[in-house]
């Protein structure tokens, strides 16, 4: 722990005590929290509001290890084992409990039970975890894929099976980008789909379908839709267009990717003497993109797959974080796993995906070849979301006549990236949005906080240029110079 990362302040990974709290419930929520995540470091000895090094007296600190240790490993089912350490910073001493990425998921406080002690970490803070979130560690740590659970309440007929292995035989060719590639393309049966786990057999020999095969035919409307908006400025204040997609996967797929096209600009250059259109966002990386979504996505959540397209950028959320072990660097360089298993069998198959891990670089190789900025990546945690910023120069664009009209896409509004706010700053934010003539005690009384701490995270947004006060401390009031849509707490 270095003095730069105790000034970073708190995070998804780091969270400060100023000592040992006497009911070690309170940083045990914490602890099963980094288990069920990446991993993340206690450190006592800090101030969580000030981020001042306060240190823990010499005299009782081989006894705070002791205790700390005691705790973690007599609270927490399955057992989580610290790496308890010292640490000298400025002359003072403190206590690093660090906290490995669990393997036997979902960790939870022993006397509250696994309903109400399991603990997640999101945006700095620790937070009960769902039954939905909780069965999910379940699967991803049992090595199970959820979409090739069996579903016994529900029967096939022989006949309905052709009919699919039909279908996506159809899809897989109208998907073919060569003679070759079409004429590679072999008959689906019962057996591969059984292979894939679309169906599986029950103990007395039936054939059932699983929530794979559910999901991809869309006999599941309210868990598998693709919700698509289109958003009047940055925000979501005011809708232009909006469209719920239902049936297959993949006619919702091809729903989805036609929706954003429509809602893009088109534009134009010159190859030689001939006019090619071309759209301000890369085709190919939207699709890839939206597949990308599905195959990812945790259909044990209640929520849908969404497309927002506004003034500055297209955004892409999907239900459910970064699978264990994915990291945004390790994405960036191709590593990947999937979340639905199943699904990526036939979506392989049909020709909707080509080689495994390479969207992401593709992707951010085709934002450079169009000259627009990087995409932006926010893990949710229970969920995952890619930002494609819009191309912010005047471009040539082309109607469905032969007439072009030139209009003007709008910057981003902020050097501040959505993603880039800390927990503390969002909860700030929002009061500011709520109430804007709040005063800072206020504030603080509202989160409970000490007038220091709102003090140091207003000082810091007004010099990132995020929030400015207009007027006096008491009669004035707080600006925004950045626009949201939502802010979770």
């Amino acid at each position: 722990m270095t003095i730069e990362e105790i000034l970073a302040g708190e995070s998804k990974n780091v969270e400060f005590k100023v000592q040992r709290p006497k009911d070690s419930l309170k940083y045990m929520k914490t602890v099963v929290a980094f288990s069920n995540g990446e991993g993340g470091r206690i450190v006592f000895g800090v101030d969580d509001d000030t981020r001042e090094v306060v240190g823990i007296r010499k005299e009782i600190i081989f006894s705070e290890i002791d205790a700390i240790t005691t705790a973690i490993s007599d609270s927490c089912e399955p057992v989580v084992i610290p790496d308890v350490y010292l640490q000298t910073i400025n002359d003072k001493t403190i206590i690093v409990a660090e906290i490995s990425a669990g393997k036997q998921r979902p960790y939870y406080i022993k006397s509250l039970g696994i309903k109400d002690g399991t603990y997640i970490r999101v945006s700095g803070t620790s937070r009960p975890a769902d039954r939905d979130l909780t069965a999910e560690m379940y699967y991803e740590d049992e090595g199970r894929s959820y979409d090739k659970v069996i579903r016994k309440d529900l029967t096939v007929t022989e006949k309905e099976i052709e009919e699919t292995c039909l279908q996506m035989k159809e899809v897989a060719i109208a998907n073919s980008k060569s003679k070759t590639q079409k004429g590679a393309i072999r008959d689906v049966t019962k057996n591969v789909l059984l292979s894939w786990g679309l169906l599986a057999e029950a103990e007395d020999g039936s054939i059932h379908p699983t929530n794979g095969y559910v999901f991809l035919l869309g006999k599941d409307d309210f868990l598998s839709q693709i919700q698509c908006g289109m958003f009047k400025g940055k925000t979501r204040a005011v809708f232009v267009d909006k469209r719920e997609y239902g049936g297959p996967l993949w006619k919702q797929i091809d729903d989805a990717f036609q929706f954003v096209l429509r809602n893009i600009h088109l534009g134009a250059k010159l190859e030689g003497i001939y006019r090619k259109d071309i759209y301000e966002l890369p085709p190919d990386s939207i699709r890839e993109l939206i597949i990308n979504a599905v195959m990812n996505c945790s259909f044990l959540q209640s929520s849908h797959i969404q497309v927002a397209i506004y003034d500055d950028r297209l955004e892409i959320t999907s239900p459910g974080g970064l699978m264990p072990g994915v990291t945004l660097d390790k994405m960036k360089e191709g590593y990947s796993k999937i979340r639905n298993r199943a699904l990526a069998h036939a979506f392989s198959y049909m020709n909707l995906i080509e080689a495994w891990g390479s969207g992401i670089p593709k992707l951010m190789e085709a934002m450079r070849e169009y000259g627009l900025r990087e995409p932006e990546f926010c893990d949710m945690e229970i969920g995952f979301r890619i930002n494609l910023y819009r191309n912010t120069g005047k471009i040539e664009t082309t109607q469905d006549t032969t007439q072009g009209t030139t209009q003007d896409t709008t910057q981003g509004i902020s050097n501040v990236d959505r993603c880039k706010l800390t927990n503390a700053d969002k909860e700030i934010l929002n009061l500011i949005k709520e109430q804007s003539d709040i005063t800072q005690k206020e504030i603080a009384a509202k989160l409970g906080w000490k007038v220091d701490r709102v003090k140091y995270y207003l000082n810091k947004m007004k010099r990132q240029d995020i929030v400015q006060r207009i007027g006096t401390s008491q009669k004035g009031y707080w600006k925004l110079l950045i626009e949201y849509d939502f802010l979770s707490r």
